[in-house]
């Protein structure tokens, strides 16, 4: 009797301090920070195949961006590829995403220096602005929400103001198109640590804090900001500018000169995440953590963003 006692008393002991240590183990889950937003990655739509997207669904991924550039020549404005064999790769990377139950968030248009919204030559200009809605036009079979606009390439001397016009008239005639879609426009901001690249060309435009709030404040209300993390000294300074004007963002670090697109995680940038995710959440950004730079494993988007957001956290808690 006094065995049978001790076992029962030995096994209720037992689930006893198991029962405490779930407890204890939800309790510190519960009081672990939970990052907000969906995580995304910008690929190219050769790549969005079932077996990319099905994998990347499996480590965490939400959303991704993807490029149109690839399709078209850049030095002749033509698509490279019929009708039909465009749609056809569309159709199919649309069918890739939705199968493995991700979203094709936004939809990067084309750019270079003969894909340029601000050309001060109207026939240029109009024809730039002609290929990119037949873009747009394509951008229907993917359904994105948002589409994003490069306002300019390189610019010659002393030709900015003329040159932001332009592109507010371009993007005020693009505009219309995209909302055919039921998407949303938006403006990305480019790199440029001072004004001149040398002594024949200006940094593009939507180059500073200052000069983003100026054109930006020049478009109509619904056409949106994107902030490219890579593209700007303290981002988070942008970010706070744009208040809810920010609709997308292109995640990577970088230092502010050139083109860098590092791996947030890989301690090459100069960027404050936790100042960057501070920003975020004051502006009560909504969209996906939406990753342009380089990587090594799909698996990496999640962890990485995780990791930021519980140092953001913890720093916040001090």
């Amino acid at each position: 009797m006094r065995k049978l006692l001790f076992k029962i008393t030995h096994s209720l002991a037992f689930y006893l301090i198991l029962l405490l240590v779930m407890i204890f183990s939800f309790t510190v889950s519960a009081r672990q920070p939970k990052p907000p937003l969906k995580v995304g990655y910008s690929i190219q739509i050769a790549s969005i195949t079932p077996e990319k997207m099905n994998y990347a669904k499996s480590v965490g991924v939400d959303c991704i961006e993807t490029t149109m550039n690839q399709l078209i020549n850049s030095e002749t404005l033509e698509f490279k590829y019929s009708n039909e064999e465009i749609v056809q790769k569309l159709k199919k990377a649309k069918k890739a995403a939705n199968d493995a139950g991700i979203e094709i968030w936004s939809i990067h248009m084309p750019f270079g220096k003969n894909i340029d919204l601000s050309f001060i030559d109207e026939s240029e200009r109009q024809k730039v602005v002609s290929l990119h809605k037949e873009v747009i036009e394509y951008c229907r079979i993917l359904q994105p929400k948002i589409i994003l606009f490069h306002p300019s390439f390189f610019l010659g001397l002393n030709e900015r103001e003329l040159r932001k016009e332009q592109l507010i008239k371009s993007a005020i005639e693009l505009s219309a198109n995209v909302k055919d879609i039921d998407a949303i426009m938006v403006i990305e901001n480019m790199l440029g640590p001072e004004l001149l690249v040398d002594a024949k060309r200006e940094r593009p435009l939507c180059r500073s804090v200052e000069e983003t709030v100026e054109i930006m404040g020049r478009l109509p209300q619904d056409i949106y900001s994107a902030i490219d993390m890579n593209h700007i000294k303290d981002p988070e300074n942008l970010i706070r500018a744009m208040g809810n004007r920010l609709k997308t963002v292109h995640v990577s670090d970088g230092d502010g000169i050139k083109e860098r697109h590092y791996f947030p995680c890989s301690g090459q940038g100069k960027n404050n995440w936790t100042e960057i995710l501070a920003a975020l959440d004051e502006v009560q950004y909504t969209g996906p953590f939406m990753y342009e730079s380089a990587y090594e494993d799909a698996k990496d988007f999640r962890i990485c963003y995780e990791s930021l957001y519980k140092t953001y956290k913890a720093e916040k808690s001090k």
